[in-house]
């Protein structure tokens, strides 16, 4: 919303030019300087989209003027190509496509990053939507990379956005990066004529965290792919253990699989394949629940089971007393003292987070921040095992909470110096602390214990406010 006085296009004039492609440039800035001679023009209100076309292929070139009567006047000046190409949109792309290798290098970028997003055929309509969308912005933001290589990129861009935007490859082990020399988050919103570098590491992966941390439709896409590829590559391996283990049973492996599909309540076999990789349950316990009759799986009756072993959804489960210092919770509305229940250790959530809890196949409850990395995977594949989970309050429990702390290495110092920060100045316990040093700066992950997620968030401030630190994030897994 801005003023009336504020709006600068309410009268326009456009100037189109019919001339030779390799004089478009040069008679677009002649007649700017015609008009810029004969009217007073608003600096400010200049765009050169000439130079640097947007990122949607649009070419022209805007001032704003004071006219007759101290009126402004918008002046657009664009050749009979950019104006077919501003009227038409992309559809007139082709027309002109004979031009010089590279010229249109801004539309083929666009349509790449189209493509990238239909290479998921399974994706959400929905999400598809929403990144086509992204993909379609206005306004852009332009960024050079240390080589000087310019990058347009959507308003509100991150550095990781960045990094997918030079290669699939660059975003996919992205592990820090900088920003005119400085080290940022990953999620840090760039902004014009940022150079922005890119520091990757060999064993980084996508998390899904990251899906938070990126607007544009190609990061989001390969973001994806890359949880998909890495689920398919455990699910593989869960596939592999279990005809390992019914090769040594001496049963039929094509058989029997689908009557563990059925026991856990799984959608398909890629989840089962997928619990046993996560060791979601322990194979041997769940298979005691089985004899074995003619080569196939028959599931033991109820009576002639032992009461602790692993039972799915729906089957009786021996409640457990909650031990000494263990958080209180409550599950669906009832104490959770009357279910087996423990933390996530994936997403470490601590009282005052937003919790869910996760019926798993055979070991209780799980406890996860709504925030968690799985939680989207979870809540997608098994929400009918979901339950609403709230805190108690208490104050007699302490959870453990790790951060990430990147900073500038200053030398040997940096250890003691965090150490005193939290021991002394927090008064807070370290559990675990280890630091890898890189080409100036450093990496540390810190366990501590907390009390609660404020006592958390003041921790994390303090140790934001300390000098040398670039970053310091709690750590989703």
């Amino acid at each position: 919303k801005v003023s009336f006085e504020e709006i600068y296009d309410l009268f326009a004039i456009r100037v189109i030019l019919d001339v030779p492609r390799a004089q478009e440039k040069q008679k677009c800035w002649q007649v700017y300087s015609i008009v810029t001679d004969v009217h007073t023009p608003i600096p400010e209100r200049l765009r050169d989209w000439v130079t640097t076309p947007k990122s949607n292929g649009y070419e022209s070139l805007h001032t704003t003027v004071i006219g007759p009567d101290g009126r402004y006047v918008e002046v657009q000046i664009r050749s009979v190509r950019m104006d077919e190409i501003a009227e038409r949109g992309f559809a007139a792309h082709w027309k002109y496509k004979g031009g010089k290798e590279g010229d249109y290098n801004v539309f083929d970028t666009w349509l790449n990053s189209v493509r990238d997003i239909l290479e998921n055929p399974d994706g959400d309509a929905v999400q598809f939507i929403e990144d086509f969308k992204t993909n379609l912005f206005n306004n852009e933001v332009y960024v050079y990379t240390p080589g000087g290589d310019l990058k347009i990129l959507p308003d509100g861009a991150t550095a990781l956005d960045f990094a997918f935007s030079v290669h699939t490859d660059i975003g996919y082990h992205c592990h820090a990066v900088k920003v005119n020399n400085k080290l940022v988050p990953m999620g840090y919103k760039l902004n014009n004529g940022d150079q922005v570098s890119v520091i990757t590491k060999k064993s980084q992966k996508p998390t899904e965290a990251w899906l938070k941390l990126v607007v544009t439709g190609r990061a989001r896409s390969k973001i994806r792919s890359a949880m998909k590829e890495e689920r398919r590559k455990k699910g593989e391996f869960g596939m592999e253990s279990l005809q390992r283990k019914f090769k040594n049973l001496k049963i039929d492996f094509e058989e029997n699989v689908d009557i563990l599909v059925k026991y856990f309540n799984f959608q398909s076999r890629v989840d089962l394949y997928y619990g046993i990789a996560m060791e979601e349950f322990n194979l041997n316990n769940v298979l005691k629940n089985f004899k074995i009759e003619n080569n196939k799986l028959v599931e033991i009756e109820e009576e002639e089971t032992n009461e602790s072993t692993p039972t799915p959804k729906g089957k009786t489960r021996t409640k457990k007393q909650r031990p000494e210092g263990k958080p209180q919770l409550r599950v669906a509305g009832q104490n959770a003292d009357e279910y087996n229940y423990q933390l996530a250790t994936c997403c470490h959530p601590v009282q005052g987070d937003d919790v869910f809890a996760y019926l798993t196949a055979t070991a209780g409850l799980k406890i996860h921040r709504t925030s968690c990395p799985n939680a989207t995977h979870l809540m997608a594949h098994y929400g009918y095992r979901i339950l609403k989970a709230e805190w108690v309050t208490t104050t007699n429990t302490s959870f453990v909470a790790e951060l990430l702390i990147v900073g500038i290495d200053s030398g040997p110092g940096v250890i003691q110096q965090l150490s005193h920060k939290i021991s002394s100045t927090l008064g807070l316990n370290i559990r675990s602390f280890y630091i890898d040093g890189h080409e100036g700066y450093f990496e540390g992950r810190v366990s501590i214990l907390v009390k609660n997620k404020d006592q958390l968030e003041i921790a994390i401030r303090a140790l934001r406010n300390e000098e040398g630190i670039s970053s310091v994030t709690r750590v989703e897994k």
